[in-house]
């Protein structure tokens, strides 16, 4: 199949080779070194997308990352949305679509690899345009080490889109001999299909390398699909280039309005012819040569349309030797066309009035009003931005101590100044490093004939201006967001005088794109609606990832347990082979409950908790956050961050506390032990293990740093065991005989060091049950002896092991709160309770202050208590709001709480809940209300602690 507009004897392309793809539903062919949007436009498919507001046709406008329009939906071989057609390549069995601005995610798990790379070097130098090879070059014979990174599959940059000549031959030429130069070099790493996207502190630039585009599905599977390179350089050249910017005018959006650039590099980079009667717009020289290029290879030029006055005598030279007319003062006014363009409209163009328009038929609109150098990294790295007028763009305002510009990003646009400009970029970089470069001679490049100022020119008036809502609909300035000129009038006509506050009100430039087309358009209407000149109004900042990067890439091969890894205790094969189901606490797979055969979960959990009740339970507690606190300052430590004293704990014994944050709200809990005078132990909750151990190490680091305190955690260290119910000391002293376990030898709140089953154990009497209950505390390598040792000795007593639901269920019975469940941020001790836990004899704590604010002291603060559903089997959703009347009242409801636990208890025979209740104290015993599947639940407040409230239990 041939392709109708291909261009013979132009393009980089591989034409042996014929490579099939479906785009819409139709099959094409295409060649290796296409991308999507040429091998369309080889095909004369110019409508790729429609637009994400108006759902106009859209087509392709650029011919690389500066595409606004073109967005693609991959489907085969593995769904990828939101890409450029400028930027995907073409491979075999490639199956995509156009969107509307909109994507659709996987619904299966992506099988590629994704990798992260590190990278150190002395320079990096980003584009392999002529600046960046040659400043390239110039580094490489110095002997620096250097990293060349370029988004195209081959170096070579803008000469691979033009017709350029380097010592009288292709500059393409020029380009090889580089290229295989720096191959010799050790120390040179060249990076293709590799985009610099970020510029961050210490010379940090992460840059994203795509691996298998070209590959498509036959991409082997060792070779990781995109990768991110995180590198470190001591200097960078950003020799990224320019895009060119268009000119607005009415309908300047249909398929088949392109950039003159992007026509010239479709012609020579892919051989693609993308119309066959074109006519050219322009404000300067430099589009002049697509229009004389494409003519050469067969495209009528029906007109160029120069916005000057003078055109230079040799480009008219030119065009009259192609029989090209050229309008001088001229200016295109509008389109029209359907599916694509048909013609533009034309008409004079002086002191700010249009004169009679006339039309032209066409199928090709080439527009090009002028250059911005590619400053988004440079503008990361802190560089700051002047607006040149002579090229009406924002330029590097001057180099910084280790960032530089170079070629057209600095505002050279001339080949000469370009590979002039690679070379005294590297030199200097090489002399910030104290090295000296030499001198390389440059290649000689045709002489430039003079040419003419360009005119500034950010949009053509519509022949519609000054008629009511007329002005500027019809021209847009965002493509991708298909923001139009009159969306910018009425954001300066709302009082916006920021053009960061107009881009925020209109959207434009937070697109894919980045507003690469459109952002110094925007400055340009906005400083001429406002009056002002558009070197004071400045432009937007560009903000890292410069272009999309997938998340894959960014997470690399965290993913799934790499990412969130698994963490299991010594005990989860015993789990396992017992049949327990488990529940993610944190990162720890923990036992939810045990069901037997035809057991549902509530019978299992009733079950479980009978056992702790009356007879005898254990579960493993292993995930605990363990902290070994150690040190001559270690008692001082924490008297500051607990809320109670711990200082005056003695050996061998355990005190509950609890932590607040600055804001006097509690933050975590758990057991404190005193192993000896400068030794403790801390457990905290299983989801804020980390999170206490970086709180203490930022208190000690930064605020403390005299205190005389190591923390080490030792989660993982041990095993730990409950044995919870009236029958664990019968089962404990049969594996312990030489532990002494009644109350007066061994009281609550202590602990013992002993043999348990044969291993050397830290025994602590602690019950977050309120039964009597032993933790039993051994190496983690032993935990799984200890636990069969318990579990054999305990089947005299029915001894059933039990999971975190039914651990749940006791400690609810006793109104023992769990941090992040039973609160949310905003909750003090106090609020829980807990006044007792709140010394009065400290000086001070963190949080001290705060529980003396106005706001933490009001009587009707939300405070725990318990709840009991009138209707004893109904069980609550938990986070469900609770209200003070039968009826729920028109919106906005006033809520009086919310459920922060609720289950149904064996000891109880009912179901019942706590909640935090605003002046939830002075309420028990009220009724209030829980809206429950369209009707109300009465419940009765009652005091939290529903069971064994005296704590008579504990001791056995």
């Amino acid at each position: 199949m041939n392709n109708p507009f291909r261009a013979p004897g132009h393009g980089h392309i591989d034409r042996d080779t014929t490579l099939s793809f479906t785009f819409d539903g139709t099959t094409y062919t295409g060649h290796p070194g296409d991308t999507l949007a040429s091998a369309l436009l080889a095909n004369g498919v110019h409508r790729v997308a429609d637009s994400i507001r108006y759902g106009r046709p859209r087509g392709v406008l650029a011919a690389g990352t500066e595409e606004p329009n073109a967005l693609v939906q991959i489907e085969a071989p593995f769904p990828e949305p939101m890409l450029t057609a400028t930027t995907v390549e073409l491979y075999e069995g490639l199956v995509a679509r156009g969107l509307a601005g909109r994507g659709r995610l996987s619904d299966r798990p992506d099988p590629a690899r994704y990798d992260t790379m590190h990278a150190h070097c002395d320079l990096l130098v980003v584009g392999a345009g002529p600046a960046g090879l040659a400043a390239t070059l110039a580094a490489a014979r110095a002997g620096a080490r250097v990293t060349l990174v370029d988004e195209l599959p081959r170096p070579g940059g803008s000469l691979l889109g033009g017709q350029e000549t380097l010592d009288g031959k292709a500059a393409t030429e020029w380009v090889g001999e580089v290229v295989a130069e720096l191959a010799t070099c050790p120390d040179v790493r060249v990076l293709r299909r590799t985009t610099a996207f970020g510029h961050y502190d210490d010379g940090l630039v992460l840059a994203l390398e795509k691996r298998t585009d070209h590959l498509g599905a036959a991409a082997p599977a060792h070779v990781s699909r995109q990768r991110i390179w995180r590198i470190r350089a001591k200097q960078v050249v950003y020799a990224t280039g320019a895009f060119e910017r268009p000119v607005v005018f009415d309908d300047n959006d249909r398929p088949g309005v392109m950039l003159a650039g992007s026509a010239r590099t479709y012609l020579n980079r892919f051989g693609v012819l993308p119309g066959r009667q074109a006519v050219l717009f322009t404000t300067h020289d430099s589009a002049y040569p697509a229009a004389l290029e494409l003519a050469d290879a067969g495209v009528r030029i029906a007109a160029v349309v120069d916005a000057r006055e003078d055109v230079p005598a040799h480009w008219r030279t030119a065009c009259d030797e192609r029989g090209i007319e050229i309008r001088a003062g001229h200016v295109v006014t509008g389109t029209s066309g359907v599916e694509r363009v048909s013609r533009a409209h034309v008409a004079p163009f002086g002191r700010g009035r249009l004169g009679h328009r006339q039309g032209v038929d066409c199928d090709l609109l080439l527009v090009s009003g002028g250059w911005n150098p590619a400053v988004a990294l440079f503008s990361q790295a802190g560089g700051g931005l002047r607006y040149d007028a002579g090229i009406g763009a924002f330029v590097p305002a001057r180099a910084l101590e280790r960032v530089r510009t170079a070629g057209s990003a600095g505002g050279t646009f001339t080949l000469s100044g370009c590979l002039a400009d690679g070379v005294e970029a590297a030199r200097r970089a090489l002399s910030a490093l104290g090295r000296t470069g030499p001198t390389i001679p440059l290649p000689a490049t045709a002489p430039l004939p003079g040419g003419a100022p360009a005119r500034v020119l950010w949009r053509v008036p519509s022949p519609q201006d000054g008629q009511d809502g007329q002005d500027g609909s019809r021209q847009f300035v965002d493509l991708q967001r298909d923001a139009l000129v009159s969306d910018v009038f009425r954001a300066t006509g709302a009082g916006l005088r920021s053009v960061e506050h107009v881009k925020r009100y209109t959207t434009i430039g937070t697109a894919h794109d980045q507003g690469r087309t459109s952002s110094v358009l925007t400055s340009g209407i906005v400083a001429e609606a406002l009056g002002v000149d558009i070197a004071d109004l400045g432009t937007t900042r560009p903000r890292p990832p410069a272009v999309p990067v997938a998340f894959a890439a960014l997470a690399g091969r965290n993913r799934g347990e790499l990412f969130d890894p698994v963490r299991v205790t010594a005990l989860h094969p015993w789990h396992v082979e017992h049949g327990a189901l488990f529940e993610d606490v944190g990162q720890w797979k923990r036992p939810w409950y045990y069901p037997r055969p035809g057991e549902s979960m509530e019978e299992a959990v009733l079950r479980e908790c009978r056992a702790a009740r009356t007879g005898v339970a254990m579960m493993d507690g292993s995930t605990l956050g363990k902290i070994d606190v150690r040190g001559p300052d270690t008692g001082v430590l924490l008297d500051r961050l607990y809320t109670n004293m711990m200082s005056t704990l003695t050996v061998g014994r355990i005190r509950y506390g609890v932590m607040c944050g600055v804001d006097g709200m509690a933050m975590d809990d758990g057991t404190v032990i005193r192993v000896a005078e400068q030794e403790f132990l801390l457990t905290t909750t299983t989801g804020n293990a980390a999170k206490v151990l970086e709180w203490m190490e930022e208190w000690l680091q930064t605020e403390w740093p005299d205190l005389r305190v190591h923390l080490t955690s030792v989660t993982e260290h041990w095993a730990t065991i409950p044995l919870v119910g009236p029958r664990s000391r019968d089962v404990l002293a049969l594996v312990a005989p030489g532990l002494d376990v009644d109350n007066d030898a061994f009281p609550f709140m202590s602990w013992r060091d002993a043999t348990v089953a044969g291993v050397p154990a830290r025994v602590c009497r602690i019950s977050f049950s309120g039964e009597l209950a032993y933790e039993i505390n051994v190496p983690a390598w032993y935990g799984i002896t200890v636990w069969k040792a318990l579990y054999a000795a305990g089947s005299a007593f029915g001894i059933t092991p039990y999971g975190t639901e039914t651990m749940h269920v006791l400690r609810a019975e006793k109104a023992y709160p769990i941090i992040g469940q039973d609160t949310d941020g905003t909750v003090t001790p106090q609020d829980l309770g807990m006044s007792w836990v709140v010394s009065k004899k400290k000086p001070d704590f963190v949080g001290k202050r705060s529980h003396a604010r106005a706001e933490n002291r009001r009587a009707d603060r939300k405070q725990l208590v318990g709840l009991l559903p009138a209707d004893a089997g109904v069980l609550l959703p938990e986070g469900a709001q609770i209200i003070a009347t039968s009826n729920v009242p028109e919106p906005p409801v006033p809520m009086l709480g919310h459920v922060t636990s609720s289950y149904r208890s064996d000891a109880l025979g009912r179901t019942f809940a706590l909640a935090l209740v605003r002046s939830g104290t002075k309420r028990i015993g009220d009724t209030l209300y829980v809206p429950l599947d369209g009707r109300t639940v009465p419940v009765t407040v009652t005091d939290p602690v529903l069971f064994d409230k005296e704590g008579a239990r504990r001791d056995g």
